[in-house]
């Protein structure tokens, strides 16, 4: 099989093998190939040699070659070689492109080396830095090349300034092909010359009736422009017009955003100069400005006389409309931020809300009453402050009403916002629906009327452009209120929604006129708020009002002028109107308040000639710090007096227990064991269920009892008695506030139960104190004992005669059981404490000879009383006789006489009293003063932003005068410093409002 592979490729080298047995025919070949390599040549008369034994000796077929036999290509004929390899070599050597490669990297070291020496040569010029102002390095924080760039026109409109360069190059073109040579044109000029003398005159005839065509129609269109010129004269001027209207309208626009551009860049300049003001090192004493100090002295007169009956005359821009008519939008344009509660045709200004715009770095708003500031410029905060004006509304409106006349004050501060007070007044209704007071649409118009008949309030009616002017309620108001107009200012909002659905716009052009309303006004004006969404933003809002009155039909047919339309020429309208107001308003008033002064100066002189003059409020810090005072001096009590007045209030409500439900019950029994085992079992049920509590309790209350005893105790002279009822108030809330630790009485327990498990006295000392103790205790009972019989039985024969006293019916009948039962006690003194049946029967029998009728209740009653006294006495005598005990307890003797098991008893409950009343001693002063203290400075805190509680707790003739004299000179000093900086901040608040 090998063999056959081998001959097999041997054959195909063979048969491809160039000159061999080539198919090619002879005639083409050279002579000399033909007889060397053709085969059948007749000359050729050489012997064939093998190719067989060569190809076996000389070739491998086992290891054939990786790669392809590359085999050389036929040449035909005899083709000479001459083989001249030094020439190659030098050839190959010598290319173009090694020389141009060692010529660049050559080339590029030396321009390095050269230019690293010329940059030597060049001085360094950062040192000269300095020559050059540093507003050049800086000029792009100062100017924005963004802004110009966008302001500039982009590569549209230049496209549609320019004329188009294509289509002239292309017009040229196309003349130039006409007039070249061997063009077409000149083709037809050439073959019209050397045409025939007939086609010659036919072209030229041709071309002059075209030509003349040509002008007969220019004729005609010029006598039909003059035709039409006369009956469109009219049309053409109106035309004119409404380009002229629409070019001053654009150029308006315009320079409105030149200016808002300019005031937006003004703003933030002006903030970052404030926030440097505020990051300096030495801070200056800042003055309030002239907004604050009014809107100051606005919150003093609103304190002052709630009522509206006395208010002042000083201007502010009271802001009034139907329901739902858009003041509160107007209003929150004019604040730049989305401030107030709102409800889809639902009462959301429950009560007048007065608003005092000022500037500052920062868009914030913050209550008068409260430090907090909102950040508006987050959407959080501006939330949380709509939830709490909400709030402070429905805090406002009393019980069984739907508004309320009490103002609530709101603070806005920002960059760029027009100073001036606002007060936004619930919404003029026409119907009271279900859920609200009877009395709502009398009360609206009653705080609506008491704002507006200030005649210097600048009255802002709010009338809704999308309704019917013939529903519209407020203007009424107004008319009656400001009959000629002096001080009012009219805004017609929702003018897109007016526009769209009114058929007639020249009634929009009536109403701006004010010829439609029966009201005068100093200004109306147009205004859009937005398009009823309440998420929109004010950015949002204003684009929207911008881009509306741009394309709108009023401005640019002219029913309305370009000064009477957007919220922001409203606001500086109603600015400088409410600042004129004040400056010719402010001094007269100030004038108006000296005569008030000085009589209530007179009435305190009077009364009260030693007196300082305090009000409310300073009254109630001096209050505070008395009682501060004397709660810091729980604080000094000794231990040994804390200790002492514990342990006796503790005895006073544990001893009814003790001797009713442990020792006596013990003291039946008849030997010591079962006494110590009874007591050893009452003692722990008692320490484990009540006796923790009750000395909790009894911490407690001895801890209220010198607390009060501190506020009531009189201070002499120096006492005074208008702080007693707010004193009273402070103690009663702080102990009401107060809680005892939850963890006392589990340490308690542990105690006490280690301390009754003790039995063992140490010393004579111990014994002799228990012994007294008991007899204490044991004659305390027997006292109390005693008078229940006597009050039983009635009095003796000593008080009948002396005081002229007699026994009753009942008395004379417990006297005779009595005896009866001291009888049988002195025949048997060892009887137990409870009477048999048969022996209350004896007693009765007893009694009933003598002819006293008796019932066995009174005889169980009356036994229980006789047994106690003579047990009580007993257990006397027995204390007696275990005063000379100790030794016989020290040295463990039994001696039935000297058991002395219940001074042992006394002992234990004596020292868990003393141990008691030294661990809650400790957790009085280390902790509970402590609390109390920290909860009185709760109440005081509570109680002096309760201004209510303030005049409840502070009341009499006193305090109300010195509070009238006190807004008074508040007023004067305030209105005193509004006037006389007044003259140097009004020329620069114009001055920067006309800059705006």
């Amino acid at each position: 099989m090998g063999w056959k592979v081998t001959k097999a490729v041997c054959q195909s080298l063979v048969k491809h093998s160039p000159g061999i047995k080539g198919n090619l025919p002879l005639q083409k070949l050279h002579l000399v190939s033909r007889s060397i390599y053709h085969s059948r040549h007749p000359t050729l008369k050489l012997q064939r040699f093998q190719l067989r034994t060569s190809f076996q000796q000389f070739s491998s077929l086992t290891n054939l070659p990786l790669r392809k036999l590359k085999l050389s290509p036929i040449k035909y004929g005899y083709q000479p070689r001459r083989n001249f390899w030094p020439a190659r070599l030098a050839a190959r050597l010598l290319k173009l492109r090694y020389l141009i490669l060692g010529s660049a990297v050559g080339g590029g070291y030396t321009a390095k080396k050269t230019f690293d020496q010329w940059k030597d040569l060049i001085p360094d010029l950062s040192d000269y830095k300095w020559i050059v102002p540093d507003i050049v390095w800086e000029i792009d924080e100062y100017i924005d090349f963004e802004k110009i760039r966008k302001a500039l026109p982009n590569s549209e409109d230049l496209a549609k300034l320019t004329p188009d360069f294509d289509k002239i190059v292309e017009s040229l073109s196309l003349l130039k092909d006409f007039f070249t040579t061997g063009s077409p044109g000149e083709t037809a000029f050439r073959a019209t010359d050397h045409g025939s003398e007939s086609d010659k005159h036919y072209k030229k005839g041709l071309l002059g009736e075209l030509i003349l065509l040509q002008q007969q129609i220019q004729e005609h269109e010029e006598e039909a422009r003059r035709a039409a010129g006369q009956y469109s004269t009219s049309y053409a001027q109106q035309k004119r017009k409404v380009m002229d209207v629409t070019c001053i309208i654009l150029l308006q626009l315009k320079y409105q955003r030149i200016l808002e551009r300019l005031e937006k860049e003004n703003k933030e300049l002006r903030k970052l100069v404030l926030q440097k003001d505020d990051k300096g090192i030495h801070h200056r004493k800042l003055k309030k400005s002239l907004i604050d100090m009014y809107s100051e002295v606005l919150d003093v007169l609103s304190d002052y006389d709630a009522s509206y009956n006395t208010q002042d005359h000083l201007p502010r821009v009271v802001v009034v409309g139907d329901q739902s008519a858009g003041k509160t939008s107007v209003l929150e344009m004019i604040a730049q931020a989305r401030i107030f509660p709102r409800g889809s045709g639902e009462m959301m200004t429950r009560s007048p809300v007065k608003v005092t715009l000022s500037e500052g770095p920062h868009h914030v708003a913050l209550f008068k009453d409260s430090s907090r500031e909102f950040d508006l410029t987050k959407e959080e905060d501006l939330a949380a402050l709509r939830h709490e004006i909400e709030l402070r509304m429905r805090k406002n409106v009393k019980e069984g009403c739907t508004v309320s006349p009490e103002t609530i004050s709101l603070n806005v501060k920002g960059p760029g916002l027009q100073r001036m007070v606002l007060v936004d007044l619930p919404g003029v209704i026409n119907t009271v629906t279900s859920g609200m007071a009877p009395d709502t649409k009398e009360t609206i118009f009653s705080i609506s009327k008491a704002y507006m008949q200030n005649p210097n309030a600048i009255i802002l009616c709010i009338q809704d452009g999308s309704v019917d002017a013939e529903r519209s309620i407020v203007t009424d108001l107004v008319s009656q209120m400001d009959p000629h107009g002096r001080r009012t200012i009219f805004v017609l909002t929702k003018v897109d929604l007016a526009e769209k659905n009114v058929a007639s716009p020249s009634r929009i052009q009536q109403i701006i006129e004010g010829k439609l309303f029966p009201m005068k006004a100093l200004g109306y004006f147009a205004v859009v708020t937005g398009k009823g969404n309440s998420s929109e933003s004010i950015e949002a809002i204003k684009e929207y009002e911008e881009e509306f009155f741009q394309n709108s039909k009023l401005l640019k047919t002219s029913m309305l002028k370009a000064h009477q339309v957007t919220t922001r020429n409203l606001s500086l309208a109603v600015s400088d109107c409410f600042w004129k107001m004040v400056r010719e308003s402010v001094e007269q008033q100030a004038d108006s308040f000296k005569a008030t002064r000085f009589n209530l100066e007179t009435e305190w002189k009077n009364n009260y000639p030693r007196l300082r003059e305090l009000d409310r409020n300073e009254l109630f810090e001096k209050a505070k710090n008395e009682i501060l005072d004397e709660v810091i001096s729980l604080s000094q009590v000794t231990p040994k007096h804390w200790e002492e007045i514990l342990q006796q209030s503790l005895w006073e409500r544990v001893s009814t227990h003790v001797i009713e439900n442990i020792y006596l019950p013990a003291a039946q029994t008849m030997n010591s064991g079962t006494f110590n085992t009874t007591v050893d079992i009452k003692l722990k049920q008692w320490t484990d269920k009540q006796l923790p509590n009750k000395a909790v309790e009894v911490a407690w209350e001895t801890l209220q009892e010198e607390f009060s005893r501190f506020m009531t105790e009189p201070k002499g002279k120096e006492h005074d008695d208008i702080f007693d009822k707010l004193k009273e108030a402070v103690k009663e809330e702080s102990i009401k506030r107060h809680k005892w630790n939850d963890f006392a009485e589990d340490s308690l327990r542990v105690i006490q139960h280690n301390a009754l498990e003790d039995r063992s006295i140490s010393d004579k000392q111990q014994w002799d104190a228990a012994i007294y103790f008991m007899e204490e205790a044991l004659q305390a009972r027997l006292k109390d004992t005693e008078n229940a019989i006597e009050n039983m039985i009635g009095p003796d024969w000593k008080k009948r005669w002396l005081y002229w006293k007699n026994r009753t019916q009942e008395q004379c009948v417990h006297n005779e059981t009595k005896n009866e039962l001291e009888k049988m006690l002195k025949c048997n003194e060892e009887h137990p404490a409870y009477l048999a049946s048969d022996e209350i029967t004896t007693v009765r029998k007893n009694l009933e000879s003598r002819g006293v009728e008796v019932d066995p209740s009174l005889i169980k009653d009356t036994w229980h009383q006789v047994y106690r006294r003579h047990f009580l006495k007993t257990a006397l005598n027995h204390c007696n006789l275990c005063r000379r005990g100790f030794y016989y307890y020290q040295r463990h003797f039994v001696d039935s006489e000297l058991e002395c098991n219940d001074v042992v008893l006394f002992w234990r409950i004596q020292r868990m009293l003393a141990i008691t009343a030294n661990t809650l001693r400790q957790q009085l002063t280390n902790t509970e003063v402590r609390r109390l203290e920290k909860n009185v400075k709760e109440v005081l805190e509570d109680f002096a932003e309760d201004s209510q509680k303030k005049v409840k707790l502070l009341t009499g003739k006193r305090v109300q005068l010195a509070e009238d004299l006190s807004k008074k000179q508040i007023l004067h000093r305030k209105k005193f410093l509004l006037i006389k900086f007044e003259s140097s901040f009004f020329a620069e608040f114009v001055l920067l409002q006309y800059n705006h």
